[in-house]
């Protein structure tokens, strides 16, 4: 199949489950098509199963071999997405905010790995599949990020005030680049390709990388606003920000930094006031219609994607069993990681226990965490990983996305929202 056949499509499948969802379900588009994309897999796997001598999932696993959805988002469209997604962000709520957000997505991060990581080296014995400690580590660093492909679009539907919606979604873009750094790390100890790197040289590596990714992206951000200081044709304006992105993204991998980092920093040059000075508002209105749209699109196909790849997954009873095991933990990981990393403000205000339910409840995994796992190196221990990571991320974005305004009303009534903005 070539290119444009296989880019039809998707776009065919994600508009027509798009269609089913806002006559049937009648909920939030991207877990509508997810949903729908996970039946249809369903049905081809029960199918296969009823009719052993047509292997009917052949056409959908070729799909998914064409796409290659963890170098599809981790080195494509991810510059896009967090791009979109950072554009979106108050920066003066998220300045406001810096050192919170700085220890939930820093500190934050590497506490839920860490977490994650003994609780499950302490469960999987008693489920009879002892799994190595670096291994566990991985496992950690998969589930141990938000996705802010999930978090940011969940945050438009929920109205909730600026300073909490700044930490909310500027912690799910910087962690999923830390994230991603600790993941690098991780899989080189787990399968014996660093056996001689040390703690310092650990710690150097992540600076490179994410201080190294946050400049870069800080610099290419302020040059594509003097570039476009004094213009007023918005096509240039999208043109500008297209290569802004893209760019930021892949020159930031060339030099050995984070990307994903890079390209958030950048995102959020065009939220300062600076950028107030560049765009009109006609122009701002345009350049934020058309992100809108490209997000949106690659949100769909996204979840879509995410759905299919259930068949890459090979079921077993330990994958069930671990799966109930790990989700209930990697809730509760996320509830420690992120109170003890922001105790000392905790402590402050008790009603910031409020804000740890809400930050809690909403650590969607999504799109980040399943290419990470399917891009584990082929073994038995992929084959016992794969399917906890993704059973956690179908999980999160489900019913942790669809009860998220029942648990914000109810944690937060309206004339508590309104106070968390003075």
């Amino acid at each position: 199949m070539d290119t444009i056949s296989l880019l039809a499509l998707l776009l065919t499948l994600s508009a027509g489950f798009s269609i089913l969802n806002h006559h049937t379900l009648r909920i939030p588009v991207t877990i509508g098509v997810l949903i729908f994309s996970l039946l249809t897999s369903l049905v081809f796997m029960i199918l296969n199963l009823l009719l052993p001598a047509y292997d009917l999932q052949a056409f959908l696993r070729s799909m998914l071999g064409a796409i290659n959805l963890p170098a599809a988002l981790l080195n494509g469209a991810l510059s896009l997405l967090l791009f979109a997604g950072a554009m979106q962000v108050n920066v003066g709520h998220l300045r406001a905010k810096l050192m919170s957000l700085t220890a939930l997505s820093i500190l934050g991060t590497i506490l839920a790995v860490a977490f994650l990581a003994v609780a499950a080296w302490s469960v999987f014995p008693l489920l009879r599949h002892a799994i190595p400690f670096t291994w566990c580590i991985v496992l950690g660093a998969i589930l141990a990020p938000t996705d802010p492909v999930s978090v940011v679009g969940m945050l438009k539907r929920l109205g909730l005030p600026g300073p909490l919606q700044a930490i909310f979604a500027g912690e799910s873009l910087f962690n999923d680049g830390v994230g991603v750094v600790i993941f690098g790390v991780t899989i080189g100890l787990a399968t014996g390709g660093s056996h001689e790197v040390t703690a310092s040289e650990i710690a150097l590596s992540f600076c490179r990388e994410a201080i190294g990714g946050g400049l870069l992206g800080a610099l290419t951000g302020w040059m594509a606003l003097r570039v476009l200081k004094g213009q007023r044709d918005p096509h240039i304006d999208l043109l500008t920000s297209l290569a802004l992105a893209t760019g930021t993204f892949s020159i930031a991998n060339q030099l050995g930094m984070s990307g994903a980092i890079a390209v958030v920093v950048a995102g959020l040059c065009f939220g300062t006031s600076y950028s107030h000075s560049v765009f009109d508002e006609a122009s701002r209105k345009d350049l934020d219609v058309a992100w809108t749209l490209i997000d949106e699109v690659l949100n769909v196909l996204l979840f879509m994607l995410i759905g299919f790849e259930i068949l890459e997954i090979k079921p077993h009873v330990f994958a069930v069993l671990a799966t109930l095991a790990i989700i209930p933990l990697s809730i509760a990981v996320r509830a420690l990681s992120v109170l003890f990393s922001i105790l000392p403000a905790h402590l402050r205000q008790w009603e910031q226990g409020r804000v740890l339910g809400i930050l809690t409840w909403g650590g969607l995994r999504g799109g980040i965490s399943v290419s990470l796992a399917l891009g584990l190196p082929a073994g038995d221990l992929r084959e016992l990983l794969l399917p906890v990571c993704y059973g956690v991320v179908v999980f999160t974005i489900i019913v942790q996305g669809l009860t998220m305004e029942w648990v914000v009303r109810r944690l937060f009534p309206s004339t508590r929202l309104s106070s968390l903005d003075r």
